[in-house]
């Protein structure tokens, strides 16, 4: 199965292209402010560095969190974008071996059909000023 990986979580951001759990390829750039512009150029150079296209994608997995309110957002929304699309599972995961559990559940049959994040804190909405 191969498998696109998305973290998003911090300025630096991170992909990665999988055959279940053999790494194929991984990307990591300092993305900071423009991830919603690079993380789309980026997946293509790494599906076309392999030899793969957007259709060979089988599976996604994303960081869920906790991390940046807008990156993750961003990270995350491709992500179910993509396995919408495409109709493939999407698996999410947290801490340090979120990679490893995330394909994992993807190899138990697992499909989120709509990845969450998990910002790691309760939600502050500042009052509006007058």
């Amino acid at each position: 199965m191969i498998i696109l990986s998305i973290r998003s979580d911090n300025p630096q951001a991170e992909i990665g292209l999988f055959d279940d759990s053999k790494k194929l390829a991984y990307e990591t750039w300092q993305a900071h402010r423009e991830l919603s512009s690079t993380i789309h150029t980026k997946i293509e150079k790494l599906l076309a560095d392999q030899n793969k296209a957007w259709q060979d994608i089988e599976g996604i997995i994303c960081y869920k969190g906790p991390g940046s309110f807008t990156g993750l957002r961003i990270g995350i929304t491709v992500a179910n974008t993509v396995a919408a699309e495409l109709k493939i599972p999407i698996a999410s995961s947290t801490g340090d071996d979120w990679a490893d559990c995330a394909i994992a559940d993807l190899g138990r049959g697992a499909n989120e059909k709509l990845a969450l994040p998990e910002y790691g804190g309760e939600i502050h909405i500042t009052q509006q000023k007058k």
